[in-house]
């Protein structure tokens, strides 16, 4: 079907509509809602687009009024109500993420308030870690906030079949499917014991609010140096293990910072978390290897949700960070014998030998 454009004034990003129904409701819709926020419908381009089926657009307002931010989630393909949910739970915890104006649960288009055009991420320099220390300090700041907000039963748990479900993606996707690996025999075995030792690990671990995608990416620089971090892309927050969005924070899937920088800026965390009352480990150490058995069960899930963006839904650029993905693997199953059977089983997966020693290089 052809796509049909909509006025756009940022030639480089025009917005084009696969479906021209969908693209009549928009613009039904956006009538309906400019003149209550002093929209411009003639300035709506693209901002940006993520690993789901999800949209942004950018549109201006009357008077040089904040522009807003529109998202674009076809109901069928993306249920909002998470989003617009967790959005009022971040508020509530004291940190700043989009507002939400106005939604059309029928529609699934939605109006936010826009943090920025600047992500964390863009302004990071893995060669100059002394420079970005301000920065996951405000990261440190907002997950501590959004921990101490957390109450049982508000959000989905993150439980043994969710654990289980998201450790699955590595093997049906990126192995089977992405490597063409077949899963028999002494394979099979490994990973079955690897990934069952891992669930058991990372549910020892008390429970709160999880992002579950807290990483530079998805934290927005939203004015002065002093203003605190927005937060994006948090629809699908649970209620699990108190070690995930660190993990997730200091074991980026778009950039490595070496071990020395991690473990710094994870002890901050820890020392924080702990004058804040959180539930972390008293022993470091401990600590630190609880969030790295549940760093492995992100970067294992992640290669396998990356091979499928690319073999199931046409995004091949994810898969180019794979890479970075299987050094992670390695490096944290180095440490452990006890996952000794999850190294060889990404040996043969990958056609390597197991490197001597330990290290978090950029990949």
């Amino acid at each position: 079907m052809t796509a049909s454009p909509l006025p756009s004034v940022d030639a480089a990003s025009p917005l084009h509509w696969d479906d021209p129904d969908r693209a009549a409701a928009f613009v039904a819709w956006l009538a309906r809602i400019a003149p209550a926020h002093g929209l411009k419908p003639d300035t709506v381009r693209l901002a940006s687009a993520d690993a789901s089926f999800r949209r942004y657009f950018r549109i201006d307002r009357l008077d040089a009024a904040p522009s807003r931010i529109v998202m674009d989630a076809p109901p069928a393909k993306e249920d909002s109500a998470p989003f617009v949910h967790v959005a009022g739970l971040l508020h509530a915890a004291g940190v700043k993420a989009p507002e939400v104006l106005d939604w059309d649960p029928a529609t699934g288009f939605m109006l936010l308030d826009d943090l920025g055009r600047q992500t964390m991420l863009d302004v990071l320099d893995p060669a100059k870690p002394d420079a970005s220390r301000p920065l996951y300090a405000q990261a440190i700041d907002a997950l501590i906030a959004w921990q101490l907000a957390s109450k049982p039963g508000v959000l989905p748990p993150y439980d043994r079949a969710l654990l289980e479900r998201e450790l699955a993606l590595f093997p049906e996707w990126y192995v089977r499917r992405h490597r063409g690996v077949t899963i028999e025999g002494k394979l099979q075995e490994r990973l079955e014991r690897s990934f069952k030792a891992i669930v058991e690990n990372n549910l020892a671990s008390p429970s709160v609010y999880v992002h579950r995608d807290f990483m530079p990416r998805n934290l927005m620089l939203t004015g002065a140096v002093d203003q605190p971090l927005g937060v994006l892309d948090f629809q699908d927050a649970v209620y699990g293990p108190i070690t995930y969005d660190i993990a997730s924070l200091m074991r980026d899937a778009f950039l490595s910072w070496d071990e020395d920088f991690v473990l710094d800026i994870t002890v901050r965390y820890w020392q924080q978390a702990r004058k804040a009352g959180l539930p972390v480990d008293e022993d470091f150490g401990a600590f630190y290897q609880a969030v790295e058995w549940m760093g492995l069960q992100r970067h294992l899930k992640v290669a396998g949700i990356f091979a499928r963006l690319t073999l199931r839904d046409g995004k091949p650029r994810y898969l180019a960070d794979t890479p970075r993905f299987i050094a992670y693997i390695r490096a944290t199953a180095s440490r452990y014998t006890q996952l000794t059977p999850l190294l060889r089983a990404i040996d043969e997966i990958e056609g390597t030998q197991a490197a001597v020693g330990f290290a978090y290089g950029r990949v």
